[in-house]
């Protein structure tokens, strides 16, 4: 189908929302009171570094709510206080963050069921309200929301939208999507909707057998296997990969992004000769810079002397997994955690490590004097970091006082 088509004729339809619906002030109240600390504006105000007896805690100077984000989560309670008696859905969480989505429920916003694996949209009713989130929705959701007459309210990040366009020019040139991302996320499966032929890599490792197979082929069953999930119908890695662009799932990590992009861009040279690149391969520039800035500031954070970090945001939030792989990757202690509930005593704190897994570690609060690095993901109100910071002076203080 025609992908671009589709997507002007729903935005100049009646029943399409994608601006403030008035009600910003009310909203920004609301927000304000909800999800921002005065002690978070405190730091910030300390050169992000604040000394509480034996406890000093060293911030991030890029973390937390990006611009996307606090836009997606307004028009959401925007979108409640426009429509307040309307049955109102969304088609998959607002952000990557427990409390928010849970706020939402309070304020009878409903979320699309899965059933099998897949979202039942035989609830959403003639005429309902259906709220897309930051990550965007598939073509494919958009066209049955639209044949179901429903409005549709689009909070997705612009920098998201940007991508979509970026895969649209990959396919007006017949370029395979080369994809950086994670095939099963929600953004990947909408920017592939957006796509012609595409390929989804998650790592540079998938990167590097794909430019192999592009430059020396190789077993074309053990290829198709290697990516049984993340291609598009039809592909066929034979044909497929003489001409690729780059796109990438915007919560990816920068350098590995660019990385990939490099090595593509090689290969298509060593293949094809330098005088043919651009007949074979296309780049352009889908870094969201707010993933970048957090990204830049971890990596700061992490060359200062620290004795552990605490990587604040949800557990499936990409772009906080790869805040979390940043402290990893220099051996220091780091526990990501989605809420305060998950810091049971000093003794104890259960925190998801980097393969997915929940596991409690004893004794990960030291004794004495420490340093405590903290971050936390684009989709993280401040109000959560604050829960978090106080909950580790009060576990030192009480120590000290015994």
């Amino acid at each position: 189908m025609d992908t671009k088509a589709f997507k002007r004729s729903l935005q100049h339809s009646d029943n399409y929302h994608r601006r403030s619906f008035g009600h910003q002030e009310e909203v920004a109240n609301q927000l304000q009171s909800e999800y921002q600390s005065d002690l978070i504006q405190e730091i910030r105000h300390q050169n992000y570094t604040l000394k509480r007896g034996n406890v000093t805690i060293r911030l991030a100077q890029a973390f937390g709510f990006c611009w996307g984000v606090e836009r997606a989560v307004a028009m959401a309670y925007e979108t409640r206080k426009h429509f307040p008696t309307e049955q109102i859905w969304i088609t998959n969480e607002i952000i990557h963050n427990p409390s928010v989505n849970q706020r939402l429920r309070e304020m009878h916003v409903q979320f699309i069921p899965m059933v099998a694996g897949n979202k039942d949209f035989s609830v959403v009713g003639s005429g309902d309200v259906v709220i897309l989130p930051a990550f965007g929705a598939s073509v494919q959701e958009m066209q049955i929301l639209n044949e179901k007459n429903c409005k549709i309210v689009d909070t997705t990040c612009p920098w998201v939208s940007k991508v979509w366009n970026t895969v649209e020019k990959h396919k007006k040139g017949a370029y395979t999507s080369i994809i950086h991302g994670k095939y099963a996320h929600e953004e990947t499966i909408a920017t592939s909707s957006f796509a012609g032929k595409y390929l989804i890599v998650l790592n540079m490792k998938q990167a590097e057998y794909v430019a192999n197979y592009i430059l020396n082929g190789g077993d074309k069953n053990e290829f198709m296997a290697k990516f049984s999930n993340s291609f598009s119908s039809g592909f066929d890695p034979d044909i497929d990969l003489e001409r690729v662009g780059i796109a990438n799932q915007t919560t990816m990590l920068k350098g590995e992004t660019e990385e990939i992009g490099k090595l593509f861009e090689r290969t298509m040279i060593k293949k094809y000769g330098p005088q043919n690149l651009n007949q074979h391969f296309q780049s352009f520039n889908t870094i969201c810079d707010a993933t970048q800035e957090r990204q830049d500031a971890m990596f700061e954070l992490v060359e200062e002397k620290a004795d552990l970090m605490v990587v604040i945001g949800g557990f499936n939030s990409s772009n906080t997994t790869h805040l979390q792989e940043i402290a990893v990757e220099r051996q220091l202690p780091s526990y990501h955690i989605d809420c305060v509930e998950r810091i049971k005593s000093r003794d104890a704190i259960e925190h998801q490590q980097l393969n997915g897994e929940l596991v409690i570690t004893e004794k990960w609060l030291p004794d004495g004097e420490i340093i405590v690095g903290i971050t936390s993901g684009a989709s993280t109100p401040d109000k959560v970091v604050e829960d978090v910071i106080n909950r580790i002076f009060a576990l030192k203080s009480a120590v000290v006082a015994v």
